[in-house]
């Protein structure tokens, strides 16, 4: 009974948060959006608390910024913001799009989920974005904890050469990562990766996404970890 009615109150959140929030080109549009990205994309929580840290020279893990944070990276030199939320219809992207655009800042739009294996595909499409990003860049999602932590973690592994066991530290509490919950699947993809190069020998981490990596199989596996496990 208490599943349903939480299932319910799911429903209807995502309902309500997809009602509006889709337009910035007019007065009473500007009014709902404004309210969207407060309230439902939680922007207010994200004034005084930005989760950025520096990463490796030149690049910067985040949330989602705001507008006048957009302006004030445009300021620190940082001409590139990889957006892991991919784009979207809704007020922070329509925001995030018309002021990099204003300021002159690349933005790259590349989408994983926080809560499930990404596709191959969507992987590749990230290291592509790593190999021609220059820096300095910024790179985000939403809370900045599980997909900027897990970007963060494969762009060490792949372009710094960073232990797979220091890289997995950018997926903690520090950045309000729990994997114990439905984010841990990102933690079981990196320990999968780890365990695969101690039993048989190095690979890529690109090359294992592209030839071994099944993002299927890696869910049902996670899925069936109880809780305490993960």
């Amino acid at each position: 009974m208490l599943k349903e009615i939480r299932k319910w109150i799911f429903r209807l959140e995502v309902r309500m948060r997809r009602s509006f929030g889709e337009d910035i080109s007019t007065p009473k549009g500007r009014i709902g959006a404004a309210i969207h990205f407060q309230l439902m994309d939680h922007a207010i929580l994200r004034y005084l608390w930005t989760n950025e840290a520096e990463i490796a020279p030149g690049v910067f893990r985040m949330n989602q910024p705001y507008p006048a944070r957009i302006r004030a990276l445009k300021k620190r030199g940082i001409n590139n913001i990889l957006n892991l939320r991919g784009p979207d219809t809704f007020a922070h992207y329509l925001y995030e799009k018309k002021v990099t655009e204003e300021e002159g800042i690349t933005l790259w739009d590349r989408k994983l989920y926080a809560r499930k294996a990404p596709k191959p595909e969507r992987v590749a499409a990230v290291f592509e974005a790593f190999d021609e990003i220059p820096r300095p860049f910024a790179l985000h999602c939403k809370s900045g904890a599980d997909r900027a932590g897990f970007a963060s973690a494969l762009f060490l592994i792949d372009q710094e050469n960073v232990p797979v066991a220091e890289a997995k530290k950018q997926l903690s509490l520090r950045f309000v990562h729990q994997r114990y919950t439905k984010t841990g699947i990102l933690d079981h993809i990196l320990d999968t990766y780890e365990k695969r190069l101690n039993e048989k020998g190095p690979i890529p981490i690109r090359d294992w996404f592209a030839t071994e990596y099944d993002h299927n199989a890696m869910q049902k596996e996670f899925d069936a970890t109880p809780m305490l496990q993960r």
